[in-house]
């Protein structure tokens, strides 16, 4: 994790944007709360209000609002130095940061009851679709489960996303809504007990018949197409194809950066059986230069597909939809690889629970399993693009 003199260097350069600034605290007060995170399997309250502090939730909030209308390499930046401390806190403030995008499509009714207090209002999202929308009178009845909504419990508005009855679009499939409910509507069930990524506390939310009033929906069409409501900034008119996995990926390969500087700082304490300093041993070298390389080599995909978002760096004609995807999941098996090595190197000690380094290997590799990240659809999508095949374009899952 980044050290104190490096974070002051850090937030007093000119130029950075306050949430990258902000993170390396973050990251700093997410290490030291991680035994309470994870025993709660939820974010500490003090790590909850550091993210709220640091920007994360208005950086891509509209600027009538009070938001940053931010780019998405200023929000990689920051999420991957919050990961450097806790996997779990820089999962939620990626997710938050980016679920607050989703506000920018609702009409200006609706954005002006969700930052009626503020800019900095938490959110969270559904993924996939669940449970039944019904149309009524002036808006919706929601009612179902929706899984795995990662801070569910510290959102001030959770995206719920669902199916309803009306209009297909371009691509033949029945229309898909996400609806912005407040936190004094939404029923938690406890079900996230898992091996890592513990303090996400990505529960179980249970809406019963709730109402959402038609000014707080709005249509995935529009999202993935950036027809932001009434905003020409590029976080909000960039289309989702160009932005993909990168919430989810970003902060794994943070995480990695972490596992990889706790375990440089033990190994320049440490010595082996016969009393050797490891730092002096050839293997140790090798094995930290070789996962180093792969989180620099996972850190430069993420970063290019940040700007490549932020409209900076193009590509080709379809190439994003298909580059992009495949460079996500690239990225986590990288991440993954570098955390492994490491974590072989620790020896038994490593497997202690009071070593960071076990928490990083438990956090990345659950990670890693999110289906999002799994390589053969979206290689073959790639291939297929970079081949010439007809019809090729969007990652078949």
């Amino acid at each position: 994790m980044l050290s104190d003199s490096t974070a002051t260097i850090l937030a007093e350069r000119p130029g950075v944007a306050e949430v990258v600034a902000a993170a390396p605290r973050v990251a700093q007060i997410a290490a030291r709360c991680s035994d309470e995170t994870e025993a709660a399997r939820r974010l500490a309250p003090e790590v909850v209000e550091a993210v709220r502090e640091a920007g994360f939730a208005r950086h891509f909030v509209p600027a009538a609002f009070g938001g940053k209308e931010g780019g998405f390499l200023d929000m990689t930046k920051a999420v991957a130095l919050v990961g450097e401390g806790c996997a779990s806190a820089a999962w939620a403030a990626s997710l938050s940061g980016h679920a607050a995008r989703y506000g920018a499509y609702l009409p200006l009714e609706g954005q002006a009851v969700l930052w009626g207090d503020g800019p900095d209002a938490l959110m969270a999202g559904a993924l996939m679709p669940a449970g039944t929308a019904e149309p009524v009178s002036g808006g919706w009845r929601l009612s179902g489960e929706w899984k795995y909504i990662s801070g569910v419990r510290f959102a001030d508005w959770v995206f719920a996303c669902s199916a309803v009855p009306g209009k297909v679009g371009p691509d033949g499939r029945g229309e898909v809504r996400f609806f912005a409910v407040p936190q004094a509507d939404i029923t938690v069930k406890d079900t996230w007990f898992t091996l890592g990524m513990r303090g996400t506390g990505s529960d179980t939310m249970v809406l019963d018949d709730v109402f959402v009033p038609e000014h707080l929906t709005l249509s995935r069409f529009d999202l993935n197409a950036g027809r932001a409501t009434a905003s020409e900034a590029r976080c909000h008119t960039v289309p989702v194809s160009a932005v993909n996995a990168l919430p989810l990926t970003v902060p794994v390969v943070g995480a990695a950066r972490g596992t990889l500087l706790v375990a440089a700082d033990q190994n320049t304490r440490r010595v082996d059986r016969r009393g050797a300093p490891l730092r002096e041993k050839l293997s140790v070298q090798v094995d930290l230069a070789r996962s180093a390389a792969e989180v620099d080599a996972a850190e430069l995909l993420v970063q290019r597909a940040a700007r490549v978002a932020d409209g900076v760096e193009g590509t080709t004609d379809g190439e994003a939809a298909v580059r992009g995807p495949r460079d996500f999941a690239m990225a986590v098996e990288l991440s993954v690889s570098a955390v492994e090595r490491v974590f072989r190197g620790t020896g038994t000690t490593g497997h202690f629970e009071f070593d960071p380094v076990q928490r990083f290997w438990r956090d990345v590799n659950t990670a890693a399993s999110h289906v999002i990240f799994s390589f053969e659809p979206v290689g073959a999508a790639y291939g297929a693009w970079a081949l010439g095949v007809e019809g090729a374009g969007e990652p078949r899952r």
